[in-house]
C-alpha cells in the first residue's frame, strides 16, 4: 500500500494552500533546529518551492515515491521517452537552486526531454540554449 503524504506529496497537483503549508512547515523545522529566520528561509527554499512558484501548483510536475531505489534509476534512464525529466539532479543544484530530489519529475514533452537527457543538462541549461 502506498504511503500517504500530507499536502499532496503523493500526487502531481498541489493547491496554493498546501504549498504555503509545506513552505511554512519547512521554515519552522529549520527555526526549531536553531537557524535564524533569514537562514531558515534560505535553507527551506532549497527543499520547498516558494508558494506561487511551485511546479506542483502549475500541475506540470509529479513526485514519484517508490518502494525501492531501483525505481529512481529506471526513471532517470527512461522518463524522457514519455516526456518527463529528472528535474533536480544533485550535480546541477548550483543552476536549479534546489537540492537533489530524486522523486521529482517534470513534464516538458518528448522532444525537449530527449534533448535534455541526451545532453545531460538540466532544464535551466536547456532554456538558456533555446533562448540564444
Amino acid at each position: 500500500m502506498m504511503k500517504k503524504y500530507p499536502y499532496g506529496k503523493d500526487r502531481g497537483y498541489r493547491t496554493a494552500k498546501e504549498q504555503q503549508q509545506l513552505y511554512e512547515d519547512k521554515i519552522a523545522q529549520y527555526r526549531q533546529e536553531g537557524y535564524a529566520k533569514e537562514e531558515a528561509v534560505k535553507e527551506a527554499e532549497q527543499w520547498v518551492a516558494v508558494p506561487g512558484y511551485s511546479e506542483h501548483q502549475l500541475g506540470i510536475a509529479v513526485d514519484i515515491n517508490g518502494a525501492t531505489y531501483d525505481l529512481y534509476l529506471w526513471l532517470e534512464q527512461n522518463s524522457y521517452k514519455y516526456g518527463f525529466i529528472f528535474r533536480y539532479p544533485g550535480a546541477k543544484t548550483d543552476l536549479t537552486g534546489i537540492a537533489e530530489e530524486i522523486w521529482h519529475y517534470r513534464y516538458v514533452g518528448v522532444e525537449a526531454a530527449t534533448e535534455i537527457y541526451q545532453q545531460g543538462i538540466c532544464l535551466e541549461e536547456y532554456l538558456d540554449k533555446t533562448e540564444t
